[in-house]
């Protein structure tokens, strides 16, 4: 028996967060239905989130083919938001505790079995948590200045998953897994708006196989394929529809990495990611994204290591992300839904040298 107990602290300081109405990426005020001036500052905030993590662990073996991993984590959050809207800002604090438990059963013929089960979460944005009313600045609209409802700085998951690792094939490592997550609230961002909303509760089931094939102690393959059924977890009461918006259903990845080879190491990596639904009747779909990236190096010493990323290698176009509303383009007199999008970078390039002391 074993025991490890840890402690994680973070702190981010974010100056500014913002959205802004721009044209050319350049800030722009822009017009409203009725010909009159909107600033181009939708909403600026300075955003400060501390958090500190405790947890415990506790590793059983039991007898030779059973052992248990058993632990809890305790989460303290804190939440400080300056906004250029000040009802919109103020300080927040939330904590949770979540305990984990796994059942590990073998091996049996380089196979073992597994059960994991606990309970996590998730944060929502710092800003939802402190809003008070609706941050367009100036703007003529009926949503200016309207209450908005806060959303929990903490929102409570509960996941569980079954599966099985084998090495019964020489030099390969396999996994798959079946496993389901509910949570309490799906969490959405409002781009036009600037707002965040707490969304309706989801389940998640999904299974997910990985394949590590290692020919050379210098050489590996990897292959992960996932496969996933995102749903509204509410009964549809509004009947617009049970599929979450931008919740990938497909993912692929596979590459080849080459390490320490008379110092010089690399990878290749290709990933997958499927179309998703953009509204929750699935009537509008996105298109699938496809991205290559690679990384050659050289270890100069066990202390010094240069390596060049090349991100996109093949200069793919594709979406980062999409989503569809309704908008309105200069001079149009009504609103138009269409699907918007972010677009993935063109090929770029990095040159990083890592020195450990």
């Amino acid at each position: 028996m074993s025991n490890q107990v840890g402690v994680q602290l973070r702190h981010d300081n974010i100056d500014p967060v913002a959205l802004y109405s721009t044209v050319a990426r350049r800030r722009t005020d822009k017009l409203d239905a009725d010909g009159n001036s909107i600033p181009a500052v939708t909403r600026e905030d300075k955003v400060k989130e501390s958090s500190i993590g405790i947890y415990y662990q506790n590793n059983f073996q039991l007898t030779e083919w059973f052992r248990t991993i058993a632990g809890i984590r305790a989460d303290f959050y804190k939440f400080k938001v300056n906004s250029s809207r000040p009802e919109n800002s103020g300080n927040e604090n939330d904590s949770l505790i979540s305990p984990k438990l796994s059942l590990i059963f073998g091996p049996w013929a380089k196979t073992e079995y597994f059960l994991n089960v606990g309970r996590g979460f998730h944060s929502n944005d710092a800003r939802g948590a402190t809003i008070t009313v609706d941050p367009k600045m100036g703007s003529t609209t009926d949503a200016d200045g309207n209450p908005v409802q806060k959303v929990d700085p903490l929102v409570r998951s509960v996941g569980a998953e079954i599966g099985m690792r084998t090495e019964i094939v020489s030099n390969v490592e396999a996994s798959v897994a079946l496993w389901r997550l509910k949570q309490n609230s799906e969490l959405l961002f409002v781009g036009d708006a600037g707002v965040t909303e707490a969304s309706r509760p989801s389940v998640r089931t999904g299974i997910e196989l990985d394949l590590h094939y290692i020919p050379k102690p210098w050489l590996i393959v990897d292959f992960n394929a996932a496969t996933t059924r995102a749903r509204f977890d509410d009964g549809d009461p509004d009947g617009t529809g049970k599929r979450i918006p931008g919740a990938i259903e497909r993912v692929l990845t596979a590459g080849i990495t080459i390490d320490d080879i008379n110092g010089w190491f690399g990878n290749v990596q290709y990933r997958y990611f499927g179309p998703r639904p953009l509204i929750e009747d699935n009537s509008v779909r996105s298109k699938s994204t496809i991205l290559t990236n690679a990384r050659v190096g050289y270890k100069f010493s066990k202390k010094w290591n240069l390596h060049l990323d090349v991100f996109n290698l093949f200069n793919r176009k594709g979406n980062d992300i999409d989503y569809f509303y309704r908008s309105r383009l200069a001079g149009e007199l009504g609103g138009v839904d269409d699907i918007h999008f972010h677009p993935v970078d063109k090929r770029s390039s990095r040159v990083t040298l890592t020195g450990t002391f």
